[in-house]
């Protein structure tokens, strides 16, 4: 038997900081941005724009979580790898399973949307129609989607330096876009009457604020990670990787945050008098709620401009994802219970098996789920349980490897990661019963696959389960508590207010549980050693 431990392919440094910012910073600019803000007005009209602010304020508190674990453990997708630092193994590849299944599933949904807005062309639409008449993808579509999966496979094939340098360009015009849409539609219509018509300015309550973030507003927000997950390929993660987390996060926030406020002072007042159902009087055309509001108020070059934006951000977004699926897979293929080809690297440090496999399941997922809506709660509430395991792990990690080197340390850890494991809680929570019960079964399933490969290759990963044992009431908790709680088909047992003091006091209870069962400090210095090439990179420069 084999006792040198398992070992992967050698990644290559070479993404600097403005390749790594632009890989955040493009995540989080992708289709949301054109069809955000007019689902959220739906949802909770003027206040909308609290939901923005709300939801810049959760993810910003995991946005420092992350941004030091980048920094003090740079190695290929983080998400997967932390947790495994923190409690085992068990516990590492259920965080990297969740962050998996919201990577991989956003290539294709980004495919979809660029889809979805070129289909509208009436040349497009009569002479190569990608849809049908319910606005799924057709044959000729999924043939499309299928060949723009590969493009975005190619990319990544080129390396992580070509997918950077050449994603940079792509942010640049993505972020640009956005702020020029800003500026135009403000200065030619904006009513400040808008913000207390159709019912006042929270028409919906509290409640509305609440529901518009699981329907979109995390969603479009979410994405200042995926730095991280290239953090093995970044030529100075130490110094780079906080800079680059929390820059991409401030640009993001801004941006949606004039995005909607800007939208709602834009709106013909006759639209909403009567309430938030259609703010643009109609239901928007495919190519996007901006593009019709630009056509609206009269601005006709910045429509096209927008419907070329309708291409260029959703297909900057899906190269990335499929790149970060690469990288989570890779890490999840450093465990002996995965197959070790997930971890190997070409001559160029490339990881052609992960990327290879991305680009495959994305393009499967183009067959059941054909809309762009379809999987958008679902990935926000897995992109939810990945953040959770971020304050847990950091938190472990303090105590058990507190001599480690920090560039960067969040700011009073002991307010700021419990409070962001809380975020990551309710988040999951506005989700809603609908979308928990399928994650929570998705889950199951992640470790029904991790335990068969533990048995067939003979490992003792099942040693850890101790340390994983408090993912059974943290999901199963949020079972329970969606069930009787107040969104997504919940029997809104729990009175409004009280269900949000459930939730918080839930999420404490866990978080304190989950650090008491971390691994103890020599287990720690274990694991972390095996990423010891990737971690250890200076002395190699």
């Amino acid at each position: 038997m084999n006792a040198e431990p398992h070992r992967a392919g050698q990644l290559r440094r070479s993404v600097g900081f403005y390749g790594l910012m632009f890989v955040s910073l493009g995540s989080i600019i992708g289709s949301g941005w054109l069809l955000g803000a007019l689902t959220a007005a739906k949802v909770a009209g003027p206040a909308s724009i609290l939901s923005w602010i709300l939801t810049a304020g959760l993810l910003a508190l995991l946005a420092l979580v992350y941004a030091e674990l980048g920094a003090a453990y740079p190695v290929a997708g983080g998400a997967a790898r932390y947790p495994y630092y923190s409690h085992g193994a068990i516990t590492g590849f259920t965080s990297g399973w969740a962050s998996w299944l919201q990577a991989v599933f956003i290539g294709p949904i980004e495919v979809i949307a660029a889809i979805t807005y070129v289909n509208s062309v009436e040349w497009v639409h009569t002479n190569f129609n990608m849809l049908d008449s319910a606005g799924l993808l057709n044959h000729t579509g999924l043939v499309v989607g299928i060949l723009l999966m590969g493009v975005f496979t190619a990319i990544n094939l080129a390396g992580a330096k070509f997918l950077s340098e050449s994603n940079a360009w792509v942010v640049i015009w993505k972020t640009a876009v956005p702020f020029l849409a800003v500026a135009v539609v403000g200065f030619v219509q904006f009513n400040p009457a808008n913000f207390s018509a159709g019912g006042g300015f929270m028409p919906f309550g509290f409640h509305g604020v609440f529901a518009a973030l699981p329907a979109g507003v995390v969603f479009a927000l979410q994405g200042f990670e995926q730095a991280g997950q290239m953090a093995g390929e970044a030529r100075n993660p130490k110094k780079d990787m906080s800079r680059a987390i929390l820059t991409a996060m401030g640009i993001g926030a801004v941006m949606y945050a004039l995005l909607q406020f800007v939208m709602i002072g834009a709106l013909k007042p006759a639209d909403i008098a009567g309430g938030w159902s259609k703010p643009l009087g109609t239901d928007p055309s495919a190519y996007g709620a901006w593009y019709s509001l630009a056509l609206a108020v009269g601005i006709g070059w910045l429509a096209k401009v927008l419907l070329i934006d309708a291409v260029i951000s959703p297909a900057g977004t899906g190269v990335v994802y499929v790149g970060t699926s690469a990288r989570l897979s890779y890490a999840l293929g450093e465990e002996r219970e995965m197959p070790s080809a997930l971890a190997s690297t070409n001559k160029r440090g490339v990881p052609v098996v992960s990327i290879l496999v991305a680009a495959v399941v994305g393009c499967l997922a183009l067959g059941p789920f054909k809309s762009w809506n379809a999987l958008v709660n679902v990935v926000t509430s897995a992109t939810a349980i990945m953040y959770g395991f971020g304050p847990v792990s950091l938190a472990a990690l303090h105590k058990l490897d507190q001599d480690r080197s920090r560039s960067y340390r969040a700011p009073m850890p002991r307010i700021v990661l419990p409070a962001a494991f809380c975020s990551a809680n309710l988040i999951i929570y506005w989700g809603g019963f609908d979308v928990t019960w399928k994650l929570v079964c998705a889950m199951v399933v992640g470790f029904a696959l991790f335990a068969f490969g533990a048995w067939r290759k003979r490992t003792d990963a099942l040693s850890s389960l101790r340390h994983a044992i408090w993912l059974l009431p943290w999901l199963g908790g949020h079972l329970v508590i969606s069930v009787i709680g107040r969104y997504g088909g919940g029997r809104e047992i729990l009175p409004n207010w009280i269900d949000i003091v459930v939730v918080l006091a839930f999420a404490l209870a866990i978080f304190h549980y989950a650090v008491k069962s971390a691994m103890t400090a020599a287990a720690t210095a274990a694991a972390i050693a095996k990423d010891a090439h990737q971690i250890n990179y200076e002395s190699r420069t």
